[in-house]
């Protein structure tokens, strides 16, 4: 496969779209057009230069989602420098310790990150950088503090005539070598440093270029943390390679905040988590098309195509009036929520990705995606099922092609066990791959339960049924001594006096989980429902931290 590198694709993008809004803080005041997006890249490689990075030198990225974390992330990349990439979640110790452990020799970061570290623990580091108006924060000594001090003035001697479009010429010749140390917390343990290289993030930019193309104009909401693979490929890097404009969201996405936000940017796609889009279509559609009346309508025929296209224009609206996409990944969509979805024939489709693939592996147009799957494999990767029959009876994913990763960084043992002796990823994801090579899963291997008569249980399967039922917002099935207990959190909003009808909330849980056997084999059936007081802990990618819950 030939592949080209996403440099070549930035660099055209930059040159041809000079004077055009590459990226805008949403609600601020930073914003930088292609060729100051340019000029603000080559002043950044003026400083890495005067302060001794060299190729290949580690430099951390520890704050939101802005402008300035997006133009630090590219001038990085186009320096052969490596970037690494931290959550602003991360406890004080946390960001400190992935720092010491990535062996970065700078770290730029935001405020309130700055409030909880402490640069002597972190012996390595040079200088520390306020990404928010490239201040320096800390120097491991005064000749770094000089150096610093130069940069206008070293600039101004690189570039006598002013810094343009001539002067710009980004690498393209590093495709096979690190290009960035991803730490990520997951849904079962530890952080570890996914090495991603150039290649991948090329695999991933030249699929989605050819494959999604843009219109002149086009604009994306950045909402996803940049500092996960999902947010950072495709709600940044892809869009700036090919000229969209972006717009960092800098406050959390809630769904009133996000609304507001569709409204201002009018984006031309969305991606999100299955958590975000079935807050808003539990909240707003399923409400009205659960009435008696319109279940009626909406499954009668000739009827049912008019209320089906109204409600979809009255969710497009909703999201801007401009929306073409929606690609939800990170987990798996609610099956009541998805079937609302196909109905009324949204342009929505559930892809598959993973870190480790930086992160794309699966995708379908909307028009041609398979219900319930989740897209087939892109071009340049290849699946297979560890099963006697892939298409019927389930095993775990395994992956190879352009996106897979090294490894991960300094961790021997982790990389081992990630691969098979014959070279494919191991996803530790279960399910089956179809005839006509659409990706359907069931869960994650390590979440896979057995049941005393040594049945397979997969709970995600029980948790999108009983997410489905009153007043459960969320829910964790875990395994205690051979039975299976559902944890639910129930937001106190959905708890209104015409809802419960007179009953209390522990009623209306005990018929939850007569509902919901019903819906299940007997090897799989919850023996109760146990309340939690607040929200699941999660990962970036909103995935629920099931190790925590027991």
């Amino acid at each position: 496969m030939e592949l080209k590198h996403y440099m070549e694709y930035l660099q055209n993008t930059v040159i041809n779209k000079w004077s055009d809004l590459a990226m805008k803080d949403l609600d601020g005041a930073t914003q930088y057009t292609y060729g100051e997006l340019a000029v603000q890249i080559a002043r950044l490689h003026t400083t890495f230069r005067l302060l001794g990075i060299q190729e290949g030198d580690k430099i951390a990225l520890c704050g939101r989602n802005c402008s300035n974390w997006g133009v630090t992330f590219l001038a990085i990349e186009s320096y052969k420098a490596v970037a690494v990439s931290i959550l602003p979640d991360f406890t004080g110790e946390g960001v400190e310790n992935l720092v010491n452990h990535s062996e970065a020799k700078l770290l730029y970061t935001g405020p309130n990150v700055l409030k909880k570290i402490d640069a002597s623990h972190m012996p390595a580091l040079s200088a520390i950088v306020l990404m928010d108006d490239y201040t320096l924060q800390f120097a491991a000594n005064e000749e770094i503090a000089q150096a610093y001090t130069k940069v206008d003035t070293a600039f101004a001697e690189a570039y006598p005539n002013g810094f343009s479009k001539a002067d710009v010429n980004y690498p393209t010749d590093n495709i096979n070598e690190l290009a960035l140390l991803n730490y990520t917390s997951g849904s079962t343990g530890n952080p570890k440093g996914v090495m991603i290289t150039h290649k991948n993030l090329s695999g991933n930019i030249d699929f989605a270029v050819k494959k999604i193309p843009h219109n002149s104009g086009d604009k994306v909401l950045s909402m996803l943390p940049v500092a996960h693979m999902f947010g950072l490929m495709f709600e940044f890097l892809y869009q700036v390679c090919d000229g969209a404009e972006v717009y960092f969201l800098t406050k959390a996405p809630t769904p009133s905040i996000l609304m507001k936000a569709f409204a201002q940017v009018h984006p031309f796609m969305i991606l999100t988590v299955p958590l975000v889009i079935e807050k808003i279509i539990k909240g707003k559609v399923l409400p009205i098309i659960n009435k008696p009346v319109m279940k009626v309508l909406w499954r009668t025929p000739l009827i049912n195509k008019l209320i089906h296209k109204k409600v979809r224009n009255t969710l497009l609206q909703a999201f801007g009036g401009q929306l073409r996409f929606l690609i939800i990944g990170g987990a798996a969509l609610n099956e009541e929520v998805e079937k609302c979805m196909k109905d009324m024939h949204f342009p929505y489709c559930v892809g598959y990705g993973m870190t480790e693939c930086a992160p794309l592996v699966t995708y379908e147009d909307w028009d041609k995606y398979v219900y319930r799957s989740c897209g087939k494999g892109i071009v340049g990767m290849e699946m297979r099922i560890d099963s006697e029959d892939p298409t019927t009876k389930e095993g775990e994913l395994q992956l190879r092609g352009v996106n897979v990763m090294m490894g991960y960084y300094k961790n021997e043992e982790a990389s081992k066990e990630a691969f098979t002796k014959d070279g494919w990823m191991r996803t530790g994801d279960l399910g089956i791959i179809d005839k006509e090579g659409n990706l359907f899963l069931r869960g994650r291997s390590k979440n896979m339960l057995l049941s005393p008569n040594g049945q397979n249980i997969y709970p995600e399967e029980i948790e999108d049924k009983l997410n489905s039922l009153p007043l459960v917002t969320e829910s964790v099935v875990v395994d205690r001594e051979h039975k299976l207990v559902a944890l639910v959190y129930s937001d106190p909003s959905l708890a209104k006096a015409e809802v419960l009808q007179g009953k209390t909330v522990d009623q209306i849980m005990k018929e939850n989980v007569v509902k919901l056997n019903k819906m299940l084999p007997n090897y799989s059936q919850v023996t109760a429902i146990e309340l939690v007081e607040k929200e699941f802990e999660k990962t970036p990618k909103r995935s629920i931290k099931r190790f925590m819950y027991k």
